[in-house]
């Protein structure tokens, strides 16, 4: 006989309540504590959930994040499909993928609303990027200052957002995507690759 106390594995049924509770919490929680600040359990106790609802529907803090951000792609999934397929030609690669998800009206329009938006808030892309991308481009990569040039890629990438995206500097905003890749790559492919 199963204890009276026994339930389930996963939420109840409440139309997705807890789901957008979790998101609303984990929003304001980011925006006052940071990324590292802000705790899981922090964000269930806002929400009003037990804390095991929020790695239910979200798997992680970074999971939660990039969700709380509205954004079209998952970054760290992004990285993992390109870093999968090893690091030559690697720079190319990264602003080929770039540009395909920027370029794009469906998920280059939410992007570009969120850079807008985090220039009032620009401690959580910082941190974002520092403890979600950064590292696993430094991981990768390898070799001296890794850290350091895995950075570089970064900023390198987030200039060309605002540049061409946010800004629309021209001949930059209207360039070719083949034109920039073919300008852009080989200077990441540089960053990534150690200099002994």
């Amino acid at each position: 006989m199963k204890h009276a106390s026994a339930r389930k594995r996963g939420p109840r049924r409440d139309g997705g309540g807890a789901r957008s509770a979790i998101l609303d919490a984990a929003r304001r929680q980011f925006a006052a504590r940071g990324f590292e600040g802000a705790t899981m359990r922090a964000i269930a106790g806002d929400a009003g959930v037990d804390p095991a609802l929020v790695s239910y529907y979200f798997g992680s803090k970074s999971g939660l994040f990039v969700e709380s951000l509205r954004l079209p792609v998952n970054p760290a999934d992004a990285i993992g499909a390109l870093l999968a397929e090893g690091t030559h030609e690697l720079g190319p690669r990264i602003v080929t993928r770039f540009l395909e998800v920027w370029d794009d009206p469906v998920t280059g329009e939410p992007l570009v609303r969120l850079l807008r938006s985090v220039s009032s808030r620009p401690d959580l892309l910082r941190e974002f990027l520092e403890r979600q991308i950064v590292p696993r481009f430094a991981a990768a990569i390898g070799g001296p200052d890794a850290e350091l040039r895995a950075t570089a890629v970064g900023s390198q990438m987030l200039g060309l957002a605002v540049a061409r995206y946010v800004l629309r500097v021209e001949p930059l905003a209207s360039a070719s995507p083949e034109r920039i890749v073919s300008l852009i790559g080989p200077t990441l492919q540089r960053h990534l690759e150690a200099i002994s």
